[in-house]
């Protein structure tokens, strides 16, 4: 397994939907540095079988751009929100810290390619009885390079840049999540504004059968039970709206705070009865190893072992000779004017080889490659996630949008039911308790048909994620790699 990751092919990385210059996407840039020429990549094998096929859905190309896929959901507000996110969410801006930290480990570990060089002077003067008052001037140079015979800087360079692509992908996979959680928090909130109409819709019904109740009880038609019985109901309904406007506030509050802003806007924004957005549907997508080249968190997962297997290489390189040259370059006089007339300096080269250590070295070389071991795993692990995310997803989409069709059928027809009830209790043709029961079921009919319109777009939102969604990579002329294989 080492010997294959050691001698793997290097490509530059290049994934991802398309730019767009509109949206404030804060990875681009970090990534599109990513794959600028010397960043190394490997072409790792997975140890598990990657099916060719879904099977929950036909494979066909994607026609929606699902890199800004929040925009297919019909609602502004939610894209607005989602953008800002992406803005000035305060995790994404510590990732982009990570970014820049292992932008700046890279520069380092390329610093060991070249010779360091260090220079330095004095001057002085004796004192005492006899002393000259000449002035001792000496000015002196020092340089020293580390050969990399056995491939140990380059190594550590090549650790550092999977581990600034691994950054990178981390932080366009922790976009794609911040993403998702505002779109489905803003859809969670559009739905309970939309409880709350639909509860104070069925309160104002209420208030009128408590007022036919107690003028059909005045006129000694029925007794004060019905009047009772409706006072029930609406009490009931109205207790709902309090505990709806709780979980409002508290929806917009955890919105504010990944857009990162203090909460009161998002809540007033969202009080306005825009209603559930309804997406578009996606019929089909692109082939598993698509997919997976597509998905940022495999991406972070395969640089990780990337990394890992480069650290194999440093690690070996302790137990081999170390070869490095040295100079110097002196010179001294009194005074300044004749101080370059005798110039003096050296250059030598060295070898050494660990002889014994007591094992330490060779301890680092096993930790390596157990880390070489864990990092396969976690892809691997990151492959199969990615496969049960999308499957779960698109049987998710499907039942709920076969739900939403449903819910549709059942409120129209508790909605005639419940009309033709109001009008045969008015006339005296029906009791109250059938009246209370129809309108029971309408009320319950009209929240599960906003719970389903609810969870169908929470499933595309779910579903466009899991296809590697909410995040874009500028496209370069650098060939693509292929992602995983079977």
């Amino acid at each position: 397994m080492l010997r294959a990751l050691a001698s793997c092919r290097w490509h530059f990385p290049v994934t991802g939907g398309r730019a767009h210059a509109a949206l404030p996407v804060l990875i681009s840039p970090l990534l599109a540095s990513c794959a600028l020429p010397g960043l190394l990549a490997a072409d790792p094998q997975a140890e598990i079988a990657i099916p060719q096929d879904w099977a929950e859905s036909e494979v066909a190309p994607v026609e929606l751009d699902i890199a800004r896929y929040w925009q297919r959901l019909g609602d502004p507000l939610l894209s607005e929100l989602v953008e800002q996110a992406i803005a000035e969410n305060r995790d994404i801006a510590q990732s982009v810290a990570r970014v820049d930290q292992a932008r700046a480990q890279l520069r380092g570990a390329r610093a060991g390619y070249f010779p360091s060089l260090s220079a330095g002077g004095s001057a002085g003067r004796n004192f005492g009885n006899g002393a000259s008052d000449d002035i001792l001037v000496s000015l002196g140079a020092d340089a020293s390079w580390e050969i990399d015979l056995f491939g140990q800087i380059s190594s550590d360079v090549a650790a550092s840049r999977a581990d600034m692509a691994a950054a990178g992908y981390s932080l366009a996979d922790l976009q794609r999540l911040i993403a998702g959680q505002v779109a489905v928090q803003v859809i969670a909130a559009r739905s309970i504004a939309e409880q709350l109409i639909i509860a104070h819709e069925t309160l104002g019904y209420q208030d009128e059968n408590l007022q036919i109740a107690r003028w059909r009880n005045q006129a000694g038609l029925v007794s004060s039970l019905d009047v009772e019985q409706a006072r029930t109901q609406r009490a009931q309904t109205a207790a709902t709206i309090p505990a709806l406007e709780s979980s409002l506030a508290a929806t917009s509050n955890a919105i504010s705070t990944l857009i990162g802003e203090p909460p009161g806007r998002v809540l007033a924004a969202l009080i306005d009865p825009a209603g559930v957005p309804a997406p578009e549907q996606l019929a089909g997508y692109e082939a598993p190893p698509a997919v997976l080249a597509r998905r940022p968190d495999v991406r972070a997962a395969e640089a990780g072992l990337i990394s890992a297997a480069a650290q194999v290489g440093v690690a070996r390189a302790q137990l081999l000779p170390l070869v490095r040259l040295a100079g110097s370059v002196d010179t001294s006089s009194v005074g300044v004017d004749d101080l370059f007339d005798i110039i003096t300096g050296n250059i030598f080269a060295s070898v050494s080889q660990l002889l014994f250590d007591g094992g330490r070295s060779r301890a680092q070389v096993d930790f390596a490659e157990a880390a070489v071991r864990g990092a396969q795993a976690a892809w691997e692990r990151a492959i199969l996630t990615a496969l049960e995310e999308v499957e779960s997803a698109a049987v998710e989409q499907r039942a709920a949008n076969e739900r939403v069709t449903l819910n549709e059928e059942t409120v129209d027809a508790a909605s005639n039911s419940a009309l033709l009830a109001r009008s045969q209790y008015q006339a005296g043709l029906t009791d109250f308790q059938t009246l209370l029961n129809i309108e029971s079921q309408l009320l319950s009919a009209r929240n599960a048909h906003v719970a389903a319109k609810s969870d169908s777009a929470v499933a595309f939102v779910r579903l466009t994620q899991a296809l590697g969604g909410g995040w874009s990579q500028q496209t370069t002329d650098t060939p693509l790699t292929d992602g995983p294989r079977p």
